[in-house]
């Protein structure tokens, strides 16, 4: 680990307007402010096929996944905003992760993982804020070996979440977000 953590920040949502996007631009910017270095990514930069094992072995690991995984390599920690799905995990994240975890090269499956401090948000439109995500996020991340920091962030009533200037308007969430950044910083720095 480097003397200042390295956090890659990354929305499970990835259209135009997406207010979870917005939130991992913001966890990004609160990571900077708490001595942590983020990198803020769009996973449509790192568009991957849908993960079929006949695709696997015929075409091995695409472009937009090893970059994915060299990136994920470069960082201490990483901190997930996702949308909820019906309850769960968008599938752009489970096909992301579905890729990543596959062996490549000299590593074995879920290495990039493993240990791999994670700090987990979630959005919705309604006024629950993806509380129901969160659990399945959680788990999803331990099956993979990341180690989930307690705590989370939920964002209720997305769409009137953030002010003009893309900051969160309230007070409680931004308090939110700032101790789970603390708590992730610190986590990857007793790795």
């Amino acid at each position: 680990m480097r003397n200042t953590p390295s956090i890659l920040v990354f929305s499970g949502s990835t259209r135009q307007g997406s207010f979870t996007k917005q939130l991992a631009q913001v966890a990004a910017s609160t990571v900077d402010l708490h001595g942590g270095k983020a990198s803020f990514i769009d996973l449509a930069d790192y568009e991957a096929p849908l993960y079929h094992q006949d695709n696997e072995a015929n075409n091995g690991l695409p472009d937009a996944v090893i970059r994915f995984r060299a990136l994920l390599h470069s960082h201490d920690g990483m901190m997930v905003a996702t949308p909820e799905y019906n309850g769960f995990v968008p599938p752009l994240l489970v096909n992301m992760f579905s890729w990543v975890s596959r062996p490549y090269q000299d590593t074995a499956a879920n290495a990039l993982f493993h240990g791999l401090p994670v700090g987990l948000m979630a959005t919705s439109p309604g006024g629950l804020g993806g509380v129901r995500v969160i659990p399945r996020l959680r788990d999803y991340m331990a099956e993979l070996g990341a180690v989930a920091v307690p705590g989370f962030v939920t964002l209720p009533h997305a769409a009137t979440a953030f002010d003009k200037s893309g900051r969160l308007q309230s007070e409680k969430a931004q308090s939110s977000l700032d101790a789970l950044a603390r708590r992730l910083i610190s986590a990857c720095q007793t790795i």
